[in-house]
């Protein structure tokens, strides 16, 4: 990471070696209050206001049979998400931590609802085994609307921001933007999504492939983001983007998540700088995008919900970095002999 304070990551590192334990004991907690301590360029970092933004829109690609479920649960998901009752809003009120709906393009009417962010592309994506998923303009506009709900939060005093999603189909989407931005194949990028039996998974295997094939010449990262992406994935990847231009804490979720923070990479490549990954799921392709990566995730817990339940559950590991780096004795401090 390039800091505005060169010596600021000796300091940091000075200040827990003289922390009373052994030297490296804390572990991953180390290298994670490090981390933090740089991205927020301080030697005494604090979290304020954390919040999860959740970014819900369907995919054209559901249409054609690679979910379990009907994509008429996205819209009814975000409306649990709404009421309070899904897993995101119980570890959420949990752990105290800001939630946000965001409408990026759901198939559905949803403008009555006030508490939700209403910045809909489109309904839906179009399905992209016939067209592109969006135009240009579309995706530019969803790279950008991204950057502005972040810009929202920084205002209010928000340093820390991590992204969920909810789109029926979107494992799809994420399997291919996966296979093109990092070469993997792209049996090892597709997975069971929403909980595929194996006729299912290989339905779906087999469309993704007939989907790249039908797009041979794409080679921009918008090219491929319009073409095979979602209104929620692009949404997400531009408030990476502005995430890490404010310097903010960024808390990535789940696979789908993963493939969004790809998208980012291609504009920015040091924005995992300023990424704490908070899982490994069971998504067949999660662990390859994150050794892709060289991502180290807090927990391995067999996940595979979305909506940023990973981040709400990892979120206590984070607070406890922040938490000895700040609060724990010196051994000068504690009259504690050093070894």
């Amino acid at each position: 990471m390039t800091s505005d304070y060169p010596d600021l990551q000796t300091q940091l590192q000075n200040k827990i070696n003289q922390k009373t334990k052994p030297l490296g004991a804390l572990g991953r907690l180390e290298t994670l209050a490090l981390q933090i301590g740089l991205v927020f360029e301080t030697l005494t970092p604090e979290i304020h206001n954390p919040t999860i933004l959740i970014f819900a829109a369907d995919h054209g690609i559901a249409q054609s049979g690679v979910s379990a479920y009907p994509q008429s649960v996205t819209a009814q998901m975000v409306l649990n998400f709404l009421n309070g009752g899904a897993a995101i809003n119980v570890f959420a009120r949990q752990h105290n931590l800001s939630l946000k709906i965001i409408d990026a393009g759901v198939n559905a009417d949803l403008s009555d609802y006030d508490d939700l962010q209403h910045e809909k592309i489109g309904f839906g994506t179009q399905n992209f085994l016939d067209v592109p998923a969006m135009t240009l303009f579309d995706c530019e506009k969803a790279l950008a609307i991204g950057g502005t709900i972040v810009r929202q939060q920084h205002k209010v005093g928000c340093n820390c921001v991590g992204f969920g999603e909810m789109g029926i189909g979107n494992t799809a989407s994420a399997a291919v933007l996966m296979h093109l931005f990092t070469k993997i194949p792209l049996d090892e990028c597709v997975g069971r999504g929403t909980g595929l039996n194996d006729e299912q998974l290989e339905h779906k295997r087999n469309l993704l492939q007939l989907a790249v094939e039908k797009y041979p010449t794409l080679k921009t990262p918008h090219e491929i983001l319009m073409t095979l992406g979602g209104f929620e994935i692009a949404m997400m990847a531009g408030a990476y983007l502005q995430a890490a231009e404010l310097k903010m804490l960024i808390l990535v979720d789940g696979f789908v998540c993963g493939a969004a923070l790809l998208v980012a990479q291609q504009f920015n490549p040091h924005i995992l700088d300023y990424c704490v990954f908070s899982h490994v799921g069971s998504e067949h392709g999660h662990r390859a995008l994150l050794n892709y990566l060289n991502a180290k995730p807090l927990l391995d817990l067999e996940l595979r919900l979305g909506e940023g339940s990973g981040i709400a559950l990892a979120y206590p590991l984070i607070q406890s970095a922040i938490l000895f780096l700040n609060e724990m004795a010196t051994f000068e401090e504690a009259g504690v002999d050093k070894a």
